[in-house]
């Protein structure tokens, strides 16, 4: 995954020095040398995250992160302060700041770029969500892009995972004048606990007895009612390798033991905060959408807003020059199934059939009803291998298993499906969605059931 990284530095040595690491695994790099220059990059220009060291003149920072983070412009943009000071106390203040990492001088190199990888990830799907609640509003809906730090943070709902009862009881007394704490110390029963107990945070230690916490980690991963709820690993200093991986996983933010009270409750207010605001858009999104945007059949966005939504998506790509695809999906034979078995039955396919492909699509992808049987799904940050693979779930989806629609044995449905990337730097949303119904009709020509990829990019 690529980035436009700011590094912010006063010292153009250090400045240099970072952006040798970042260049090196292929990230963009954007420099500034003062707070002030920092505020007005981030304003003016498309920045994933940013690189912050505290200790400068002018404007430290503390100030420079609390400006970015309350506005609501550069608000959703990740901060990671970097610095040689090293008391609990200023990884605190950095927090309180609005930082969302705190790294200390001289900087891990794999540590390092694990945070910038995890924040990276964590802002596309933000991003993904800010820009449907533009587009809804620019067909006249609810504006929601209110800053994160209008939401309160108290009274969180947090999972405390550790086999010995006396560590977690400790971690808990930490928390619990400020939240609602469960300890569990059966870590075999998180999955369970997580998915009925609408938490919001899990803090999972890495020295659970018996049980490896990754796993732990991954498993709560992989249900849909706690995909996206934040963890935060407390570990010890020989876990640092794991930790790495653990980020690559999906994990949130660690904490080293010894535990500082102040800094646990400052990044668990951070992991909260982000909850919120991301469950609150979600929200926002699913409360505000009318018939509008919102195909009735089966619950999709439908052909008007993908036509706005690909345009801000392929001009993203454009001013960033990153690759977007457009897959765009047929199921075979439809119209026989309405003969034989009536409309019904026909509604009962196009219902099952977008909910498998919401399925199977990545939580970054926007899945809309193009039209009668034709789907299409709008994939940002993505080239061409990713979408082949996406769109090779998505038709194994549909094939492997019969659609149970209330006839007397499932119906065997297949689909036929066209990808096409932003190849020319002229494309339009037209264009891209004419390549990409080209190769779909060349999918079809071949013998439907298959993928088939524009040749623009396929190449």
């Amino acid at each position: 995954m690529t980035a436009r990284v700011l590094i912010v530095d006063d010292i153009p040595t250090n400045v240099k020095l970072l952006e040798a690491r970042l260049l090196a695994e292929y990230f963009e790099v954007v420099t500034a040398y003062s707070g002030p220059q920092a505020i007005e990059i981030c304003r003016t220009q498309d920045i994933d995250i940013v690189l912050l060291d505290v200790m400068m003149p002018e404007m430290d920072g503390f100030e420079c992160c609390q400006i970015l983070k309350h506005d609501v412009a550069t608000s959703h943009i990740p901060i990671v302060m970097i610095t040689a000071l090293d008391q609990p106390s200023d990884r605190v203040r950095g927090l309180e700041s609005g930082a969302d990492d705190f790294l200390t001088k001289p900087v891990d190199d794999i540590q390092l770029l694990a945070r910038v990888k995890s924040l990276v990830r964590l802002k596309s799907l933000s991003d993904e969500l800010r820009a449907r609640a533009r587009t809804s509003h620019e067909i006249a809906f609810e504006d929601a892009s209110r800053s994160e730090y209008g939401i309160a943070v108290d009274q969180g709902r947090i999972l405390v995972i550790d086999t010995e009862r006396s560590r977690a009881e400790r971690l808990e007394s930490y928390l619990r004048d400020h939240h609602r704490v469960t300890v569990l110390t059966e870590p075999a029963d998180a999955v369970l606990h997580m998915a009925g107990g609408e938490f919001e945070l899990a803090v999972v230690s890495m020295a659970l007895e018996g049980f490896d916490p990754l796993r732990v980690c991954s498993q709560i991963r992989t249900i849909d009612q706690t995909r996206s709820v934040p963890i935060v690993l407390v570990a010890e200093e020989r876990d640092r390798p794991q930790i790495v991986r653990a980020l690559d996983l999906g994990v949130n933010d660690f904490i080293m033991r010894p535990i500082e009270r102040h800094e646990l409750l400052a990044r668990v207010k951070t992991q909260i905060r982000r909850q919120r605001y991301t469950v609150e858009l979600r929200e926002s999104l699913n409360s505000t959408m009318a018939m509008a945007v919102i195909d009735e059949l089966t619950g999709l966005y439908n052909r008007r807003y993908f036509e706005r939504h690909l345009a801000m998506v392929l001009n993203k790509a454009k001013t960033q020059d990153r690759d977007m695809a457009v897959m765009l999906l047929d199921i075979d034979y439809f119209k026989p199934v309405n003969d034989t078995y009536g409309h019904d039955v026909g509604d009962a396919v196009l219902k099952e059939f977008a909910a498998r492909l919401q399925r199977n699509i990545r939580g970054v992808d926007l899945a809309c009803r193009f039209g009668g049987e034709e789907f299409v799904v709008v994939m940002p940050d993505t080239d061409l291998r990713q979408a082949e693979n996406v769109a090779e779930r998505v038709r194994s989806a549909m094939a492997d298993d019969g659609f149970a629609v209330g006839t007397d044995r499932p119906l065997a449905i297949t689909v036929s499906v066209g990808i096409a990337l932003n190849a020319y730097q002229l494309d339009t949303p037209e264009s891209v969605t004419k390549r990409a119904d080209i190769a779909l009709y060349h999918a079809k020509r071949a013998g439907r059931n298959r993928v088939v990829a524009d040749s623009a990019r396929a190449a």
